[in-house]
């Protein structure tokens, strides 16, 4: 599982928020990447009401191994109460960057 890679996808309310987010989960080695893009409209039903707002996509790279980490490192820096945190295996990937993903983060 150490070497198994993951995507965390995860929307913030706007950039500042995602710069944020983005620059700590690097420096604290929770991850190898993130990717940070601006003009996602959202559509969804919270608290019993429609909601549609612009939002920020990040697109986090890391390992299976540290998401239990990295969950709970972004739960205590965004803003939202019920923040999107989804994580997808990455099945096929440049090895190179793999390899390179994996090396910046262990």
């Amino acid at each position: 599982m150490e070497n198994e890679t993951i995507m965390v996808y995860c929307t913030v309310p706007n950039a500042k928020a995602g710069q944020t987010i983005a620059e700590t989960l690097v420096k604290e080695h929770l991850c190898a990447c993130v990717n940070c893009l601006p003009g996602v409209r959202s559509h969804y039903i919270y608290e019993g009401e429609y909601c549609e707002e612009s939002e920020e996509l990040l697109l986090i790279k890391s390992t299976k191994a540290l998401f239990d980490r990295l969950q709970a490192r972004i739960e205590t820096l965004h803003p939202y109460r019920v923040p999107e945190i989804i994580a997808v295996d990455i099945t096929n990937a440049n090895e190179a960057y793999l390899q390179w993903l994996r090396s910046s983060i262990l």
